[in-house]
């Protein structure tokens, strides 16, 4: 989830590999940009952060609304409704490579939530179906390639277990692994 600095203006940048177990949370929060929306397909991982950038991130930084179009992923095309993201005092940005090197001197708080290869890997065909399977071991391959080049959990403010082994309720407790 990604922080601006900025007087006005706060962003966090919560970073993970696929599915790694940290969902989304309900209404009431500041707006939240899914990098997962702005991929273009599968071979996007890592070049969509110009359009993210360009469509989002720039105009928040002068104070003005961001606005893009998600991603259709059953039809492998961008979607022709625009959603706008208001300049409110917290934005999230919650996805991978969120909290990349090139945003993180902007960062209020970076998040980086961890789980097993093949936790991940599970997660994500349960809550997106067998269809991404074939895609996933390519997908995680270049994450893990990504996290190591860019030292994500390294700079990150709070790494988070996404698989814990010890007792706590998920819906409002976290479990944080120590540095």
């Amino acid at each position: 989830r990604w922080h601006l600095r900025r007087s006005d203006h706060q962003a966090t940048g919560a970073n993970s590999p696929a599915a790694p177990g940290a969902g989304a949370t309900a209404g009431g929060e500041p707006p939240t940009v899914h990098t997962d929306d702005l991929l273009d397909g599968w071979a996007d991982q890592l070049t969509f952060w110009p359009r993210l950038d360009a469509q989002v991130l720039a105009p928040l930084r002068r104070g003005g609304p961001g606005r893009y179009r998600a991603y259709d992923w059953l039809t492998g095309r961008f979607g022709p409704r625009w959603y706008e993201v208001a300049p409110e005092p917290v934005v999230l940005l919650d996805g991978f490579s969120a909290a990349r090197a090139a945003v993180r001197p902007e960062l209020t708080c970076a998040v980086f939530v961890t789980a097993p290869l093949l936790l991940r890997r599970e997660r994500a065909v349960a809550r997106d179906g067998e269809v991404v399977r074939p895609y996933l071991v390519d997908w995680q391959a270049a994450e893990d390639r990504h996290f190591a080049a860019d030292a994500t959990a390294d700079h990150a403010d709070v790494v988070v277990d996404g698989a814990p082994a010890v007792p706590h309720d998920p819906a409002t407790q976290y479990v944080r692994i120590s540095r």
